[in-house]
This record gives C-alpha cells, structure tokens and sequence, in this order.
C-alpha cells in the first residue's frame, strides 16, 4: 500500500507541475519536490522544501493532521509587500486541491479531515502571494484510517 501511494504522490505531483506550467516541462522538475516554471517574469528562490510530516504512504489514525514542513534556503516572513525578495516568503498549504492556509509557520494542525486518500501541497510563495519562478512545491499523499 505504500508503495502505491507514493507513486500516486509522484503522479499527482507531476501532473501538479505540467498543469502550473501550461502543460510542457522545462527540465527543472525533479519529482514531489521539484519545480516549474510560471507564466510571467518572476524571481527564483533558493529554497528547498519537503513535507517532514505525513509521509508519503502514511496512514493517520484520528481526523487532525499534524503536518510539519522543513525549508531550507529561505525564511518565512509574515508581511505581505510587493517588495519581493527571493529568499522570503510564506507558505501556501492545500488539502485536496483546496487552499486551507496561508502561514508563516512550517506546523500546524488541520482538523477533521475524514477518512480516505488525501494530498497535501505546500508552495513556498513570495510575499505577494505569487510563486517563483521555478516553483518551489511539495506534494505528499496520505490516507486517513476510519
């Protein structure tokens, strides 16, 4: 089972990236923690990010999630400015294609997330709200147990 899971967490991340890029990959994708290029002229970043917790292929028991993130390369900052710099930002979490936060924290809590398959996607963004350019995103698929 977790083995299916993690390839369903590579697929969905892939798929994550050629959407946020209209479709073709540039080469700079490296898998769930990879990135991809945007739109329009944005700065890139120097950071790393991955999910701590869940893991991929976890089965949590009890409807709260406990995700932990690690970013290595850059700082959260809580200001939001349209003075970008590329080594500060927020992160932007999404439960099942649903944005369910915007922090500066890299734990947090996310209740009452019922039984089933779930994916989680974190985007270190810049202080406008808007990605690097690479995108800088994590994506990890989990199960919650009934």
């Amino acid at each position: 089972m977790p083995k299916r899971l993690g390839l369903i967490a590579f697929g969905l991340a892939l798929a994550l990236a050629l959407a946020a890029c209209g479709g073709s990959d540039d080469g700079g994708g490296s898998g769930a923690t990879g990135t991809t290029s945007t739109p329009s002229e944005r700065p890139s970043s120097t950071a790393e990010l991955s999910i701590v917790s869940p893991a991929v292929g976890d089965v949590v028991h009890g409807s709260t999630i406990d995700l932990r993130v690690k970013l290595r390369g850059a700082k959260l900052v809580p200001a939001t400015t349209t003075d970008i710099v590329p080594d500060e930002g927020h992160l932007h979490v999404i439960l099942d294609d649903k944005l369910i936060s915007m922090t500066e924290g890299l734990e947090q809590s996310i209740p009452d997330v019922p039984p089933g398959d779930h994916r989680i996607t974190v985007e270190f963004v810049a202080s406008d709200h808007a990605p690097f350019d690479p995108r800088v995103v994590t994506v990890v698929a989990f199960e919650v147990g009934s």
